[in-house]
């Protein structure tokens, strides 16, 4: 069973094209124009195991916050195409990532229900051209469109340390999440959907 998706969102303030495999080995091609960003998603690809090709042009000469909201929007519908009716997936992941002095938790539920809950406390305004509001932001509109509540709690002194973490974390969370449990043959949900 293939799990991907190809995904190309288009609008007035940016082109996103991209490809997703969820199954993998965490080969990353992300190219937004905001380097940092394109950093934090290519960890998030590497650490979950996801093969992902992201290429985003936006109008960075307003600001990075289209791009940066726009690329995730799409990411997270590219979830929710690769996953399908989500038949057979474990549903639930966690994962704990300790970068120097900093520390990020991620607990999701790829329940379809999208929620964000985010204790991501960054300090500065900026990590290189990506405005640190947009983390957070970034996080949120994913959780819109893959369907799925995330809680993200993150403790450190420097921002680059608690987003990378941040990033990290949530791909070996959404890994555990999105892997086959070989008991389970139909929809892991009571109410027989998700």
């Amino acid at each position: 069973m293939s799990r991907t998706a190809h995904i190309e969102r288009v609008t007035i303030e940016t082109s996103i094209r991209i490809d997703l495999d969820l199954d993998g080995t965490g080969m990353a091609e992300v190219e937004t124009g905001v380097g940092f960003y394109d950093h934090l998603l290519s960890s998030f690809a590497h650490h979950g195991l996801f093969d992902l090709t992201l290429i985003a042009q936006g109008d960075l000469e307003v600001d990075d916050h289209h791009t940066v909201e726009d690329a995730a929007l799409a990411l997270g519908e590219a979830l929710t195409v690769a996953l399908g009716d989500r038949a057979g997936i474990t549903r639930f992941g966690q994962a704990t990532v300790p970068m120097d002095e900093a520390l990020a938790s991620v607990a999701l539920d790829l329940s379809g229900r999208p929620y964000a809950v985010l204790h991501l406390e960054l300090r500065g305004e900026k990590i290189g051209a990506l405005s640190t509001q947009n983390i957070p932001h970034a996080i949120e509109a994913l959780a819109r469109t893959g369907g799925l509540t995330v809680h993200v709690q993150a403790e450190g002194a420097n921002d680059h340390h608690l987003a990378e973490a941040a990033f990290k974390a949530l791909g070996r969370a959404l890994s555990m999440a999105v892997a086959i449990d070989p008991r389970r043959s139909g929809i892991p949900s009571t109410k027989g959907r998700l």
